[in-house]
């Protein structure tokens, strides 16, 4: 959420930051013979290196502030479901790369890895499971459907859909025009981790109603005589049209909110939908001009309606209906409808729910 909570502490004094900062040693200052004796064990000096994975008061980010538009994308996906069938896909991706990672890794920040994925009607992309956990903003078409776990999902615009790790899960497309998604996953930590691997299945059987007719009402969860439910996931839909009418129900009943913004929550205990990554909807209402606190996770925008200016620091991006950007962690953000008349609705993801498991999340004072 944008909301901030926890303030850095105050940095030190010039002079004592000058301390800090001073040179250390360099690997070109030790003998050659040294530095072999060192290698061929298999060892490496810390003090030469120190700076670079100790940076002083501001990490040192690969993450560079990218945008992607949908306008050049969505022409090359459409190129590649004629050039390559889904039998030789399985998913049919182009992924979003950093260029600060390197396209190589295949990432959007340290955690996070975007990708558009197309379905063309008729195919179906084979069920499996893997580790890291995923969840798909529908982007455009309908008719297509998701199965997680024996539940069937169908995709509408704007919808989020999870599916967290280990939950067997499968597209299909009984419509007649393509279906385009975005794909969020914690690829990029799970291959770090080194726990990132899939597993093949064979095709679900759909069972049970969609959960989010169970969990369509705000405050109110299902409540058997004896017992809740115990599954980790229980909703896994989102359905857009939802979330747009809670967003402009917020900001009739608080027009004077800093910003209008909701979660994607688990609704059996309000923590976050997943467990790695959070993901929330912003109404930036007509005209507003919105400053976000900074913070220490990477954050991705992605516009499902509207327009949205973005300021990340010095660079700025002109967002319009399924662009995308990503900005580093520690940065000036600054959002605007440049819009006088319509609001503009934009999905968010970001690393908090894993910066505050591991004790990292901070926010600190605009410069």
């Amino acid at each position: 959420m944008i909301n901030s909570q926890t303030a850095a502490p105050a940095l030190p004094a010039s002079h004592e930051r000058e301390k800090v900062v001073q040179a250390l040693g360099r690997m070109e200052d030790l003998p050659l013979e040294y530095r072999q004796a060192l290698s061929d064990h298999n060892l490496v000096p810390l003090w030469p290196s120190l700076r670079a994975v100790l940076p002083p008061h501001t990490p040192g980010p690969r993450t560079q502030a990218t945008q992607w538009d949908y306008a050049t994308i969505r022409p090359l996906l459409m190129q590649a479901g004629a050039l390559t069938p889904i039998e030789k896909a399985e998913r049919r991706v182009l992924v979003l790369a950093n260029p600060g990672h390197g396209l190589d890794k295949m990432q959007a920040s340290s955690s996070i890895y975007l990708g558009m994925q197309l379905l063309l009607p008729g195919e179906v992309a084979p069920a499996h499971r893997h580790t890291p956990n995923a969840v798909r903003v529908i982007v455009e078409g309908e008719g297509a459907y998701t199965t997680v776990d024996g539940e069937k999902n169908m995709m509408q615009r704007g919808d989020l859909i999870l599916t967290p790790t280990g939950l067997w899960h499968e597209h299909g497309h009984d419509g007649d025009k393509p279906v385009i998604w975005l794909d969020v996953l914690d690829l990029p930590l799970m291959y770090y981790l080194e726990t990132s691997y899939v597993k093949e299945g064979a095709s679900q059987t759909v069972s049970g109603s969609a959960s989010e007719r169970v969990y369509a009402h705000g405050g109110v969860v299902p409540a058997p005589m004896f017992e809740r439910s115990d599954r980790r996931y229980p909703m896994l839909r989102y359905p857009w049209v939802e979330v747009r009418a809670a967003l402009l129900a917020l900001h009739e009943a608080q027009p004077g909110a800093a910003a209008v913004q909701v979660a994607y929550i688990n609704p059996e205990n309000g923590g976050d939908s997943e467990n790695v990554l959070g993901f929330s909807a912003l109404m930036l209402r007509p005209g507003e001009l919105l400053q976000l606190p900074v913070r220490s996770p990477a954050i991705v925008f992605h516009v499902i309606e509207g327009a949205a200016v973005v300021k990340v620091d010095d660079k700025v991006f002109t967002l319009g209906e399924a662009d995308t950007c990503c900005a580093p962690g520690y940065c000036r953000i600054q959002l605007e409808n440049t819009s006088a008349v319509q609001p503009a609705f934009v999905f968010l993801a970001d690393e908090a729910p894993l910066h505050r498991k591991l004790g990292v999340y901070e926010t600190r004072p605009q410069d």
